[in-house]
């Protein structure tokens, strides 16, 4: 399946291409690329000239260029940029508003004031509305695209009505009720109208507890009742339970990877995602704050190796294997880390929950930790007796040493991995900035000092060695 989708993709480009590259008059042309999707004649721009892309804009109609634009992705202002301003003006105001709103906020296009003045007055101010909305806020990512109906209708005005309204607007698949006051009142699945009788009432198809979030409500906070439901799409209320716009499935998409690409930067420990077009100094700019923040850290780490080293001086064989104690509970503590960042999506869980993932964690930590501490020591006993020549007692008691210190790093790095994030949610901070990186840190200082205090308490002040 894979392979004939690769095999596709390349020969509608060519077709477009030769195409647009023709002698064909304007109407001919419009009417041929209209038999291809937005997503294909966005996918072909960027190998069009400058010239070339300015008879696209000529040749398609509003609409078309619109849908279009909505596929460019991070193009469409640069595309935005070489239409004429009335034209650009048009095309922003026959997109889908969510996405021009996104284009508006991004742009660095000097056209960008004149976009919005010359855009018919509905529309900029739908936008403006919008881009009031912060953008950790789910009305920031909402539509106007949508149709409503009276709950007083009939099923005969109401397809009267619908067939009205979807001349403006096309997402038709969910039809939102409002009461007499304007208040939301429910949704009617368009195949349940189309299938109802014509005498029938509104009111007997409305489905009233069909889902809705606030504008004001966080993207993370409603985000695993956006995917729960998995409907087409799910309206936007103001305070006074009004609709204000919807969130469609594929705004969900969007949101949810949106988000997956941002903990997943976090976890990497960026300010933010980055992605293969972005200048040098903005990545550095995104990557500095965290690397200071570790440096010190690592400083800390350091010094408390330092405060070890008299140990060290003394068995310098310890040395040979602190790389592999701060590696295990660093693996351990990411791995803690990332099943709680996904656990703690869920808004619900209560604090007998939680206690019940820390101890979960830790149990796991143990064991993984028992297993291999057997495996240390018996490979570690052989290894000092047979390259470093240390006497059988001696040799296992290292080995037995770095065996409980690898236990103890593990359990208490699956403990910090758990509740560092716990933490964090708890006083307002997303959970992912608990990143990778500084976990590691952490649990390098956790680990440095279980191992070279054990080692300190057993080997040097019971054993003497």
């Amino acid at each position: 399946m894979e392979e004939s989708k690769k095999k596709e993709e390349p020969e509608f480009a060519e077709e477009i291409l030769q195409l647009i590259r023709s002698n064909m008059s304007p109407k001919l042309l419009a009417e041929q690329l209209s038999d291809y999707h937005a997503n294909d004649l966005a996918n072909v721009l960027p190998v069009l000239s400058p010239k070339e892309r300015s008879a696209i804009y000529r040749i398609l109609n509003t609409d078309d260029l619109a849908e279009v634009m909505e596929y460019a992705d991070e193009d469409a202002d640069r595309y935005l940029d070489e239409m004429d301003p009335r034209k650009a003006a048009e095309v922003l105001s026959h997109m889908e508003t969510d996405t021009a709103v996104d284009i508006l906020k991004s742009t660095q296009s000097p056209k960008k004031q004149a976009w919005v003045e010359l855009m018919d007055p509905e529309a900029r101010n739908t936008l403006n509305s919008l881009a009031a909305y912060n953008e950790d806020l789910i009305a920031s990512r909402m539509t106007t695209n949508f149709v409503t109906l009276q709950s007083t209708m009939t099923i005969q005005e109401a397809m009267r009505s619908l067939i009205d309204q979807a001349a403006v607007h096309d997402n038709i698949s969910v039809i939102y009720v409002l009461d007499d006051q304007g208040i939301y009142y429910g949704a009617v699945d368009l195949k349940e109208l189309i299938i109802a009788r014509r005498d029938t009432k509104l009111e007997d198809v409305i489905t009233t507890n069909y889902p809705y979030v606030y504008a004001d409500e966080k993207i993370d906070d409603c985000l695993e009742k956006l995917k729960d439901y998995s409907e087409e799409s799910i309206p936007v209320l103001s305070d006074t339970n009004r609709i204000l716009g919807v969130i469609t499935a594929q705004d969900v998409t969007e949101v949810v990877d949106d988000e997956m690409g941002e903990d997943y930067a976090k976890l990497g420990g960026l300010s933010a995602e980055e992605d293969l077009k972005e200048p040098v100094k903005q990545s550095v700019r995104k990557r500095l704050p965290w690397l200071i923040l570790l440096l010190f850290l690592g400083m800390g780490v350091s010094s408390v190796v330092g405060a070890f080293e008299a140990v060290v001086a003394q068995l310098t064989v310890l040395m040979s294997f602190q790389s592999m104690i701060l590696d295990m509970a660093g693996n351990v503590g990411t791995q803690s880390l990332a099943v709680t960042i996904r656990v703690l999506m869920d808004e619900k869980l209560t604090v007998k929950e939680k206690l019940h993932l820390i101890g979960k964690e830790m149990t796991v930590g143990g064991a993984n930790g028992l297993l291999l501490a057997v495996m240390a020591f018996v490979v570690i006993g052989v290894y000092c007796m047979a390259f470093k020549h240390i006497a059988v007692m001696q040799a296992f008691a290292i080995s037995g040493c770095i065996g409980v210190s690898l236990i103890l790093a593990m359990v208490i790095s699956s403990f910090v991995g758990t509740a560092v994030p716990m933490f964090f949610k708890k006083i307002g901070v997303d959970p992912a900035a608990a990143s990778g990186p500084l976990i590691t840190t952490i649990t390098d200082m956790v680990g440095v000092v279980s191992y070279y205090g054990l080692a300190w308490i057993v080997l040097i002040g019971i054993l003497h060695m």
